[in-house]
């Protein structure tokens, strides 16, 4: 296989620098190029490409602005290669990640897959709590990620591979972000794909967000939820409403204590109490632990109330997703 690397960017040359030295280091003997589209950005990188000509075999394409969905096609159209690997920029790739993909897709070949993602000692503290509340089985990180069935895993874009014949039969990404990975995933099962993940296949997810960021982040997740949900009827779990639930069962249970019963309300305390000690016992900080916290609170309820106002506009009033959110939407 002739692997294609394909990494839509916007107005981060910085990021971009970091991913491509991790990729000029792959310990592999397989052949692979890198393509960049720069999504129509303000601040160039064009000069950091330049920097790599001689240690990758990259190419490097300038287009206006339509979304990392949209960034994602386009590179896969004019890539060379047979297998297309797509990520973010603010991913950096371990040495062994191309012989993991390779030897994985040798013994069991599929038209995608996805893998992981993790955090590095030299990550902030806020981006290793993020990390951790964004992948812990404690969290949505167990729905969204790792615990998922192996054979029927979501991949996400940030850390996903494609081959060129399912993205040619698909047309690749829709103009739905967030959810033009799950998206792209259910129409490939319908068009009798099959997806895996790569447990070993991990990448170092840098995420450089901030607390804003991340609610906005996560609230954009739960908007597209049910639209997605609306779309593929016969994929939808009830572990989605799980946020939702939370964040109402949360209300309640406050409401509980004025009436003198505070035992649900425990049982909150309890949970974070967990997460606490499982993000101390991984990431050996309590400052991070306590972030950790912090990050779930965002979390459920950024994503909680985005579902919950998407349901009400989506299912209840019956809006078209685009008339209903269209910040969710790229115009191509």
């Amino acid at each position: 296989m002739y692997f294609s690397f394909i990494i839509p960017v916007y107005n981060r040359p910085d990021e971009i620098d970091e991913l491509l030295e991790s990729l000029s280091k792959l310990n592999t003997d397989t052949t692979f190029e890198v393509v960049v589209v720069e999504d129509g950005s303000t601040i160039s990188c064009e000069h950091i490409i330049e920097k790599y000509n001689s240690k990758l075999a990259i190419s490097y394409y300038f287009k206006g602005n339509s979304g990392p969905g949209d960034s994602r096609n386009y590179g896969m159209r004019v890539a060379k290669g047979d297998y297309f690997i797509i990520l973010d920029s603010d991913c950096i790739i371990p040495e062994q990640y191309l012989q993991h993909v390779t030897k994985s897709l040798q013994s069991d070949f599929v038209d995608c897959f996805g893998g992981p993602d993790a955090a590095l000692d030299s990550f902030s503290d806020v981006q290793k709590a993020i990390n951790f509340t964004m992948t812990s089985f404690l969290t949505t990180g167990g729905i969204r990620g790792g615990s998922e069935k192996v054979d029927k895993f979501q991949p996400r874009s940030f850390n996903m591979g494609l081959s060129k014949k399912a993205f040619e039969t698909s047309n690749g990404f829709g103009n739905i972000h967030p959810g033009e990975d799950p998206d792209l995933s259910i129409r490939l099962w319908n068009l009798g794909f099959r997806t895996k993940l790569i447990k070993e296949a991990f990448v170092y997810h840098k995420r450089r967000i901030s607390w804003e960021k991340f609610q906005i982040q996560v609230n954009k997740f739960g908007k597209a939820r049910p639209i997605l949900n609306s779309w593929y009827p016969q994929h939808t779990k009830i572990t989605f409403w799980f946020p939702s639930l939370f964040l109402l069962g949360f209300v309640v249970s406050f409401l509980l204590t004025f009436v003198k019963f505070p035992y649900f309300l425990g049982l909150y305390v309890l949970y974070f109490g967990l997460l606490f000690g499982s993000s101390l016992l991984m990431n050996k900080s309590f400052k991070i632990a306590a972030y950790s916290v912090y990050a779930a609170i965002i979390q459920f309820y950024g994503y909680g109330k985005g579902f919950l106002l998407s349901f009400y506009k989506i299912f209840v009033l019956k809006l078209e997703p685009q008339k209903a959110f269209p910040e969710l939407f790229f115009k191509k």
